[in-house]
C-alpha cells in the first residue's frame, strides 16, 4: 500500500512530480507478478505469490482444514514456484469476527483470502476491509452457475459483489427416536406450534432422566449462533420481524420479539434446557455434536443442516448410526400460522481483503477452490446446501446424507438476516436480551425494552425505527 508522504513547502513541482513518479514504481516493483489486470476467467492469470488464507477452526472439527490444504496441493501443483498458507484461526464465531477484522486493518496483517459470514459482508464493506469482486467475475463462467439468492448474500449496499459463496444452509429440530420412544413420544414427530416442542421437552424431562430435553442457543459466549439459530428462529414464526423492508426502519416494540424472550424463559425456569452455566461455555455449539447428540445425552436440538458432519467417517465424533437414530423435524411458527415453519439461512463466502498485497493470485485461488469438483466435494464433506446449480443436480451430492433433501427444501421458506451494517450491533442486542432473560436477571419485557432503546441508538435515533413489522 502506498504511504503519502508530506513534502516540505521549499519542494519544488517537478521535484515533488518525480518523487510521486518514484514512488509508483518502487509500489509496482515491489508487488512484482502477484499484481496484475484482473483476471478474466480464461487461461491468463497471476504469477508465483505467498497466498495467506485465514479461516475459522470450528472445535475438533477438520472438514474445512482437510479441504484447504487438497486445495492448496492443487494450486501449488498448477503455480509453481507459489506458496499458500494455511491461517486457522481457533476461536468462538463472534471472537473470529473480531480477530479476523483486527488482521484487516493492515496490509502487513491482512490475509489474502478470508472466510466471511454473509451477514458481516456490509458492516465490513462500510469498513473498508473488502475488495469489490466484479471485475473478476465479469469474465468467470461458473458464475453463471451460483443461485441468483446466493449472489445476493454476496452483494454490499453498492450493488458490487464481495464474496464467493460456497454453500448455505438451514435449521430446524434435530431428536433423538431412541430418548422419543422412553418419553412416548413418535419416531416420526412434526411439532405443529411452539407448545408441541415445549410439550415434548416436558416429556422428555419426566420420563427420561439424565437427558438434557432441548436445546436451543442462548448467550453471549454462542455469539450469532444464539441470536440466528436461536433467537430469530422464533421470532421469524411469529408475525414480527427484525427490519421492515418497505419502510427501510428497524422493527422495536414487537410482540413477537416479547414471544421469544418469553420462550426462552420458558426454556430455562422449566430446566426442558441446558443449565445456564452449560449453555454459556463457549464450546456448547460443538459439545452438541460431538458429546450430546450421539451420547444420547439431548432429546431435541434446534440446529443447521450442517450438523452430521460430525459424524461421518472424516469428522470429530464418527458415529455411523446417526441417520437410523436421529429424526429432523421442521421448526414450527408460534402458532401454526403463515406457512407452518419456518427456517433462517446464513452462508459463508470467500472474500479478498482490501488490503491483501496478492488480490488477483488470491483470485485464482478463489476459482480454484470453487471448480465443479471441488464445489461438490465441499458440499458433501462440509454438510452444505448447494449454491450452484451443478452442485445441486450432481447425483453424489444428492446421495451423499438421508437428511440432504430434508434441509434442502427448507430453503422454500426461509428467512435471511438484514445483511445490513447495524446488523451485528443489532444481534449483540438481541443476544444481550436472551442472556438477561436466561439468567434471571431480567423480565422478558424489561429486556426487550433496553433491546428498543439500545436498536434506537444503533440505528441513529426513533426515526430509523417502526412498530410494523413486514410480516410473514
Amino acid at each position: 500500500m502506498l504511504t503519502r508522504k508530506r513534502f516540505k513547502a521549499g519542494l519544488g513541482i517537478k521535484a515533488a512530480a518525480a518523487v510521486s513518479a518514484l514512488l509508483l514504481a518502487v509500489t509496482a516493483c515491489s508487488q512484482g507478478s502477484t499484481t496484475k489486470q484482473p483476471d478474466s476467467g480464461g487461461s491468463q492469470s497471476a504469477g508465483p505469490a505467498h497466498i495467506k488464507i485465514a479461516y475459522q477452526q470450528w472445535g475438533p472439527g477438520t472438514v474445512m482444514k482437510q479441504f484447504l490444504t487438497g486445495v492448496k496441493s492443487e494450486y501449488e501443483s498448477a503455480h509453481p514456484g507459489s506458496q499458500v498458507e494455511i491461517v486457522p484461526i481457533v476461536a468462538s464465531e463472534n471472537d473470529y469476527y473480531t480477530k479476523l477484522q483486527l488482521m484487516m486493518r493492515s496490509p502487513n496483517t491482512a490475509p489474502d483470502i478470508v472466510y466471511e459470514d454473509t451477514f458481516l459482508i456490509n458492516s465490513d464493506i462500510t469498513a473498508g476491509y473488502l475488495k469489490p469482486l466484479d471485475d473478476y467475475i465479469k469474465g468467470w463462467p461458473d458464475w453463471n452457475q451460483f443461485e441468483e439468492t446466493a449472489k445476493g448474500a454476496a452483494k454490499g449496499q453498492d450493488g458490487k459483489t464481495y464474496g464467493i459463496p460456497d454453500g448455505t444452509d438451514t435449521r430446524a429440530l434435530w431428536y433423538n427416536r431412541q430418548i422419543f420412544a422412553k418419553a412416548g413420544l413418535p419416531a416420526d414427530w412434526q411439532p405443529k406450534n411452539w407448545d408441541d416442542v415445549l410439550a415434548a421437552a416436558r416429556a422428555i424431562k419426566q420420563k427420561v432422566p439424565g437427558v438434557t430435553p432441548f436445546n436451543i442457543y442462548s448467550g453471549k459466549p454462542m455469539g450469532e449462533a444464539s441470536a440466528m439459530q436461536g433467537f430469530e428462529m422464533l421470532l421469524y414464526g411469529t408475525k414480527d420481524t427484525l427490519y421492515n423492508y418497505d419502510q427501510k426502519k428497524w422493527v422495536v416494540g414487537s410482540q413477537g420479539f416479547k414471544d421469544a424472550l418469553n420462550f426462552i424463559k420458558t426454556v430455562y425456569t422449566e430446566g426442558i434446557g441446558p443449565s445456564p452455566k452449560e449453555a454459556l461455555d463457549p464450546n456448547m455449539g460443538s459439545r452438541v455434536g460431538s458429546e450430546l447428540l450421539p451420547g444420547g445425552k439431548l432429546g431435541i436440538a434446534l440446529d443447521g443442516s450442517w450438523l452430521y458432519n460430525n459424524w461421518l467417517k472424516t469428522g470429530p465424533k464418527p458415529w455411523p448410526a446417526w441417520s437410523e437414530t436421529l429424526g429432523q423435524a421442521a421448526m414450527p411458527t408460534q402458532d401454526g400460522g403463515g406457512k407452518g415453519k419456518v427456517s433462517l439461512s446464513g452462508g459463508w463466502t470467500w472474500a479478498i481483503p482490501a488490503k491483501s498485497k496478492s488480490p488477483d493470485a488470491a483470485w485464482d485461488f478463489i476459482k480454484t477452490l470453487q471448480t465443479q469438483k471441488n464445489a461438490i466435494k465441499y458440499a458433501t464433506d462440509g454438510a452444505q446446501i448447494a449454491v450452484r446449480k451443478d452442485v445441486a443436480s450432481d447425483t453424489s451430492y444428492k446421495e451423499s446424507s438421508k437428511s440432504t433433501q430434508f434441509f434442502t427444501d427448507l430453503v422454500s421458506v426461509t428467512v435471511y438476516r438484514p445483511a445490513l451494517p447495524e446488523y451485528p450491533k443489532v444481534s449483540n442486542e438481541i443476544i444481550t436480551a436472551m442472556e438477561a432473560v436466561m439468567t434471571g436477571q431480567s423480565s422478558p419485557d424489561d429486556a426487550a425494552k433496553n433491546y428498543d432503546q439500545a436498536v434506537e441508538g444503533i440505528v441513529g435515533g426513533k426515526d430509523k425505527t417502526t412498530t410494523q413489522s413486514t410480516g410473514q
